[in-house]
């Protein structure tokens, strides 16, 4: 899930960009030094987004730096257990299929893609199903849900889980293919109907006409 939060944090400018806008030196300092890292608590890192206040700089003896207290808003993506996500498929192992979505991977465990059994072919690296016959290969598409999350500080310590095994989840193709089936399916239905109107309409005579009374 993407958020914008405001933070608080104090930015050293290096001389090298004393005529720069001031702003713009701060943002440019904060993003290389701090986006793309990892937040247990918040999240991915990824931009600032506006600078909304800046205080008096202040030099530190030593240093020919100015380092200025500020207040901005950042974006951040925080992955979400339930959350869906759409990405491609960046590797396929025997264990299963690395996802990218936005600015990390997820793990679809070879027990989460679909309901069939899933064979690993390392030759052609493809996972295939025995009895439907899907296949899922690298820069397949892919919708998926998150069932668990674990943030670490590094990326290659953090770990999120996906499945693909729940209703409108899969390989994109695999689901415009299955809404292919059901409309093609709710047509042959539609037209069965129709011929089932025409022809000669029977009468029903016990509603004909007033009933005689009872004497």
């Amino acid at each position: 899930m993407y958020k914008i939060l405001t933070v608080e944090d104090t930015i050293r400018v290096p001389p090298k960009r004393f005529g720069e806008d001031l702003k713009k030196a701060i943002t440019a300092e904060f993003e290389n030094n701090t986006a793309g890292r990892i937040d247990k608590n918040m999240g991915i890192i990824l931009a600032v987004t506006s600078v909304d206040q800046t205080s008096e700089g202040k030099i530190i003896m030593g240093d020919g730096a100015i380092y200025y207290n500020v207040t901005f808003d950042i974006l951040i993506y925080q992955p979400v257990i339930n959350e869906v996500v759409e990405g491609s498929v960046t590797e396929i192992t025997e264990f299963g299929a690395f996802v990218n979505f936005g600015p990390m991977d997820g793990l679809v465990h070879v027990s989460q893609v679909t309901e069939d059994f899933m064979s690993y072919d390392p030759k052609s690296a493809v996972l295939s199903g025995k009895e439907t016959k899907k296949s899922l290969k690298v820069g397949d598409d892919v919708r998926a849900r998150i069932i668990t999350v674990s943030l670490k500080n590094k990326f290659s310590d953090s770990k999120v889980g996906l499945t693909m095994r729940q209703p409108y989840l899969g390989k994109l193709q695999w689901l415009e293919d299955d809404r292919k089936e059901v409309k093609e399916g709710k047509t042959e239905k539609k037209d069965l109907k129709g011929s089932e109107r025409k022809g000669p309409v029977k009468k029903d005579r016990r509603g004909g006409g007033p009933r005689p009374g009872r004497r």
